[in-house]
């Protein structure tokens, strides 16, 4: 499992291993699921989305189980209004009664991802499509661009000249905010480089491959290949770290390296590859994937042989010996989005 080489050898023990009748568990201390934490459903969004990825290269049952866990679980997340809870202890007792616009923007991506897949089961299709159905009316009042991303990333992958207009109204959104916010030495979308930074390029990647509006692609590469510079400024791919991010101004915090920055790298970088045929784009998201098996700021593989997890981010002491559900959900997307296919 330390490649994409390894195919036949998939470990996917610490997948079931986190997972349980209700969901997939947020935390784990060392290799063993910590209840403490709970459940999120932004893991479990993501979880939906890994577990149809699975199902489709391998065809096995207890993947399809696990897309009838994840969705179930999104379900019950979905409260009275549409919107999405979050946080869940492991009592089942909802901490929230509305999570992030965040989490909103992720379950509408992982619904529409799953009903775009032609091998997401009919009883399943059905349920999502009444969830995203009452999810629809909150799509307008999103504002954080991060959530604005997320749904983008959904809405590309649905039918119909609705989606079309919104995904136009996002993407034009976030590109007024990029235009905003550039300078000649600064060409990003906020004053600081944070978390899940590559969502914005590879949604507008995304919405120029539907609607044709190059200014999308134009803004997606020009504000990527700022980012290029900060994450692979060491010839290695470098997330900015989550203890302090990147202030405009500033210099890029070193630590803590997150598992789930590499792997929207590896899904912006094919992106971009797909909607130019660039093929330096397909070298970035294998660099970027690159990151989780040793080529990296410490030289030492996040992946977890033994259990097939993911350990937690590179500290500056090493690896975060944690096996979460981000981190693990993270690394299979990845590992599956470039094995296989020269361009995922």
């Amino acid at each position: 499992m330390d490649g994409l080489s390894s195919e036949r050898h998939f470990n996917d023990g610490h997948i079931f291993r986190l997972t349980d009748d209700t969901g997939m568990l947020q935390h784990a201390k060392y290799a063993i699921p910590d209840p403490r934490f709970g459940y999120t459903a932004d893991d479990n969004a993501r979880a939906l989305i890994m577990a149809l990825m699975l199902y489709e290269r391998y065809g096995e049952k207890k993947y399809l189980d696990l897309i009838y866990r994840y969705a179930s679980f999104l379900l019950h997340a979905q409260n009275d209004a549409g919107r999405f809870r979050n946080f869940m202890r492991y009592d089942r007792k909802w901490l929230e009664e509305e999570g992030s616009e965040d989490c909103f923007g992720r379950c509408l991506w992982a619904l529409a991802f799953a009903l775009a897949n032609r091998h997401t089961p009919d009883g399943v299709r059905n349920c999502l499509k009444y969830m995203l159905n009452r999810a629809m009316p909150h799509i307008g009042y999103i504002r954080w661009p991060r959530a604005k991303a997320y749904a983008i990333l959904g809405l590309v992958l649905l039918e119909g000249e609705e989606n079309r207009r919104l995904v136009k109204e996002m993407a034009d959104s976030l590109c007024r905010r990029y235009e905003a916010c550039s300078q000649e030495d600064w060409k990003w979308f906020e004053d600081a480089v944070t978390y899940c930074n590559s969502v914005l390029p590879w949604s507008l990647a995304a919405a120029y491959r539907v609607t044709g509006e190059e200014r999308y692609l134009r803004v997606a590469e020009e504000s990527l290949a700022f980012l290029d510079a900060i994450v692979f400024r060491g010839g290695c791919f470098k997330p900015v770290g989550c203890h302090g991010w990147y202030r405009r101004g500033g210099t890029p915090a070193e630590f803590d390296e997150q598992p789930v920055e590499a792997c929207e790298a590896v899904f912006t970088y094919s992106e971009l590859y797909q909607a130019t045929g660039r093929t330096d784009y397909l070298e970035k998201a294998k660099k970027a994937y690159a990151w989780y098996t040793g080529e990296n700021s410490m030289g030492l593989s996040l992946v977890d042989a033994e259990t097939g997890g993911c350990f937690d981010g590179l500290t500056p002491h090493g690896v975060n010996l944690n096996l979460g559900a981000e981190s693990l959900v993270s690394y299979v997307m990845a590992y599956l989005k470039l094995s296989g296919t020269e361009a995922g």
